[in-house]
């Protein structure tokens, strides 16, 4: 089997969160918090270092008060 990693949709979806989470006006503490992750898991996503998990998207989802699809709208995103 062979691992993929797109590290450009790695990195739309980290800036989403971060645009997520700074709309929300959280820090990256909070957000962690709020969430029960670890805040250092939180700065890997965002900065696309992490390929997330499934369940991990649902979970910022849901704490973002928002449908896990708008993660994956990258429209509002500057681009590269």
């Amino acid at each position: 089997m062979k691992y993929v990693r797109d590290q450009q949709a790695l990195n739309c979806f980290g800036a989403r969160v971060r645009q997520l989470r700074l709309a929300k006006g959280w820090t990256q503490e909070a957000f962690a918090a709020a969430a029960g992750l670890e805040f250092s898991q939180i700065g890997r996503i965002e900065r696309g270092v992490i390929n997330t998990s499934i369940s991990t998207a649902f979970v910022l989802a849901t704490t973002l008060q928002v449908e896990v699809r708008e993660l994956f709208d990258f429209s509002s995103l500057p681009t590269p």
